[in-house]
């Protein structure tokens, strides 16, 4: 069995991933249009139809902004936590809701979701992870910093997308407030390039085909110096850099008969506790 993965878009400006298999397919987030997110589809060759639900890791309008209209138009479930669905006002009809729990797997035909909590600036962040038979990808974005149950999971998985936000030196000299600086570095905005290379480096497996790297920041990042920093580590990965204008190419995600273990409780505990709300333009603003 194999799995099918892009992304439609990532960045503030919105993020879409899409995964699946020959038969179905699933979004984890949708913060780009409904017509956005079909003209990307269209010109990767993938059909709407193949996709069967939308899974939320958290609030913040550039992950759900799309959502409406793609769940309304195409009839879509939407898997969402009852602690992020109170905290914004998403225009669904109730049958179209979905709770999902933490290390709760959730079966859509052949594809096996299973949720995380994390730590993020958002009442109930979760990360995913996608599994169709023996493989297994993971989305990890959106994370203030790692723990140990992240890296259990990022060592499992055949194809992972991992944030990597902002250069530090970038962060640290840029135009940003202080105050909005240490919000992005203070452990519940974003992962650093740093740090998402310790974690590559530290604690990818070796049947890790494909690194999608997500998340860059507009003023505190380049895609270039990214890209030029993994290479450095790549050995047998390969490294792609997800855009914030444009979709990727499909990657296609095979199983070479690791044995993989189930998605476990959490082996330390979470303290994560939301900021102050922001609005919706604030948020697009901040990273």
């Amino acid at each position: 069995m194999s799995l099918f993965i892009t992304s439609l878009n990532s960045g503030s400006n919105g993020n879409c991933y899409y995964i699946g298999n020959d038969e179905e397919a699933v979004f984890v987030d949708a913060g780009i249009s409904c017509r956005e997110t079909e003209k990307r589809m269209s010109r990767l060759g993938l059909q709407m139809e193949k996709v069967k639900a939308i899974f939320v890791s958290h609030e913040h309008s550039d992950h759900i902004s799309g959502i409406p209209v793609l769940a309304r138009k195409y009839k879509l479930p939407v898997y969402i936590t009852q602690r992020t669905l109170k905290s914004v006002g998403l225009n669904l009809s109730p049958e179209q809701v979905r709770s999902f729990a933490a290390y709760e797997a959730v079966q859509i035909g052949g594809l096996t979701v299973t949720a995380f909590p994390k730590f993020h600036d958002a009442y109930d962040p979760h990360s995913f992870v996608v599994t169709s038979d023996s493989v297994r990808v993971g989305i990890f974005t959106d994370i203030g910093k790692s723990c140990a149950h992240l890296i259990s999971h990022f060592s499992q998985c055949h194809a992972a997308f991992l944030e990597a936000n902002y250069d530090d030196d970038m962060l640290s000299n840029g135009r940003y407030p202080m105050s909005l600086k240490n919000r992005i570095r203070g452990g519940s905005g974003h992962l650093s390039n740093a740090q998402a290379l310790e974690i590559f480096r530290t604690h990818r497996p070796s049947f890790m085909s494909h690194l999608l790297l997500a998340h860059l920041s507009k003023d505190n990042n380049n895609p270039q110096l990214v890209q030029e920093l993994f290479d450095q580590h790549r050995e047998d990965t390969s490294i792609i850099v997800a855009s914030r204008y444009q979709e990727t190419a499909i990657y296609h995600i095979q199983s070479y008969g690791e044995a993989l273990s189930t998605i476990s409780r959490p082996f330390e505990p979470r303290v994560v506790k939301p900021l102050p709300a922001i609005s919706p333009v604030q948020q697009l603003r901040l990273f």
